[in-house]
């Protein structure tokens, strides 16, 4: 597996020395509902989806776009799973991808992903990732492993057309996903990202996501 495809699958973007994080701790992620995207970065795949703000009748959200391309942002934090466990957001797609296999490399493309991530840091190996997807075709609920490693597992929070264009509000228990998925009780993540990507079936799609946020209950 090529070093792209791992950090693809995990979304690692530090391997010497660590993800930096900030020590001040923050339940809320994002701000799109104020148009800001500070402290998110942008890591390109294959090409780069589009990201930018639209006004809508939730009000302000991040749109996400990608014409058989792969980037996502991310942003570099620290949650403690001890006091806020749960992360909520909103999401709404366009379409999903036709035709493709997704426990398989060469449809491993989502409308739209929300990822945790746990750094291993120098030993970027340990890294584990859970992404939440917006399933094609995967049954909704469903998990499995990322068809290139392990260290990512994949939850079908959302699956096919049947709520295509409307927002739906999300809510995970990262800490108990963890323990589910991996068997272990994990305390802190340090990495959240979203994105939308189509550079293995060579399919667009658009995608919406309100703000990130996690919670105690």
């Amino acid at each position: 597996m090529t070093r792209r495809l791992f950090f693809k699958a995990i979304f690692l973007f530090v391997l010497l020395g660590g993800i930096s994080v900030n020590a001040n701790e923050n339940k809320g992620i994002s701000n799109y509902s104020e148009g800001d995207l500070s402290g998110w970065e942008e890591k390109s795949f294959e090409g780069n989806s589009q990201y930018d703000f639209i006004e809508t009748s939730i009000g302000k959200v991040l749109r996400a776009s990608t014409e058989g391309k792969a980037s996502g942002l991310f942003k570099e934090v620290s949650v403690d799973l001890t006091k806020t466990p749960w992360i909520n957001w909103s999401w709404k797609i366009e379409n999903t991808f036709k035709n493709n296999n997704e426990r398989g490399k060469e449809g491993d493309d989502y409308a739209a992903r929300v990822y945790v991530v746990v750094s291993g840091g120098i030993f970027f190996w340990n890294t584990r990732a859970l992404n939440y997807v917006w399933a094609s075709h995967e049954p909704k609920d469903s998990s499995w492993s990322n068809a290139y490693t392990d260290n990512a597992k994949m939850i079908a929070v959302q699956s096919g057309d049947n709520m295509v264009s409307q927002w739906v509000n999300e809510k995970r228990n990262v800490r108990e996903d963890f323990k589910t998925l991996f068997g272990e009780d994990i305390e802190k993540i340090d990495v959240i990202a979203v994105m939308v990507d189509g550079d293995n079936t060579g399919q667009s799609a658009i995608s919406y996501f309100g703000d990130i946020y996690f919670s105690e209950d």
